[in-house]
């Protein structure tokens, strides 16, 4: 007696995905993505601005997460540590900052439109940074000591040279004085300029291009009026 055949076994169909549904679950991401991207953003700026007032090591994650109006496990979910929230702030500042600055030393200007150039830059990333600003002229000399923080000294070693090449530039094109202490004359450009951010507030009276100007004009040509 013949046996009947067992119908081929077939696997099952799996619904199909279409593109459209690809594109919908895409979109829905992006806003979700966004404001978490823009709520650990408002989270550094609030720990930026507690340890720029009170000091690093003074401050704890209880404070921050106080001043951020959130419960301190919660900071947690966006920060493993407070240390994580520290280094983020100071590699955003130092990125943008070389943004700036490598864009101006590529730019082929003479040596005293590249300082002015420089001087101007720096003032704009105190005004976008001013707390961060205030952080690394408290903390550096602690921080690099530390591995993680090593790339504080190396932005250092860059941000020297890139100054004092400008201003031995100058003295060779006789554009500077030719008896200019160029490492003293850093070291007063540098501090005059950065210790703003110790007085400096955003959204002023004065614009940080404007307070630039006004430096350079200190710097370059003196205060004393020319006979």
């Amino acid at each position: 007696m013949p046996t009947k055949k067992k119908p081929p076994v077939t696997a099952a169909k799996k619904p199909q995905v279409t593109a459209a549904k690809k594109s919908t679950a895409t979109a829905a991401k992006k806003p979700a993505a966004a404001a978490a991207h823009a709520r650990r953003r408002e989270l550094l700026d609030t720990a930026a601005e507690v340890f720029a007032e009170q000091g690093y090591n003074a401050t704890t994650v209880r404070e921050i997460a106080d001043q951020a109006g959130m419960l301190a496990g919660s900071l947690y979910y966006h920060f493993d540590s407070k240390e994580s929230m520290l280094e983020e702030i100071l590699r955003t500042f130092l990125d943008e900052l070389w943004d700036g600055y490598d864009t101006v030393l590529a730019a082929g200007l003479g040596p005293r439109e590249t300082l002015e150039a420089l001087v101007t830059e720096s003032f704009r990333e105190i005004d976008r940074h001013r707390a961060a600003v205030a952080i690394y002229q408290k903390e550096h000399r602690q921080l690099v000591a530390q591995d993680r923080f090593t790339f504080l000294a190396e932005s250092q070693r860059r941000f020297e040279k890139a100054w004092l090449s400008t201003l031995e530039r100058g003295v060779a094109a006789h554009v500077f004085r030719t008896d200019l202490d160029v490492r003293l004359t850093y070291r007063f450009v540098r501090d005059t300029v950065w210790v703003a951010a110790s007085w400096y507030r955003p959204g002023g009276r004065h614009s940080p291009e404007e307070i630039a100007r006004q430096y350079l004009s200190m710097v370059l040509d003196g205060i004393a009026v020319r006979q």
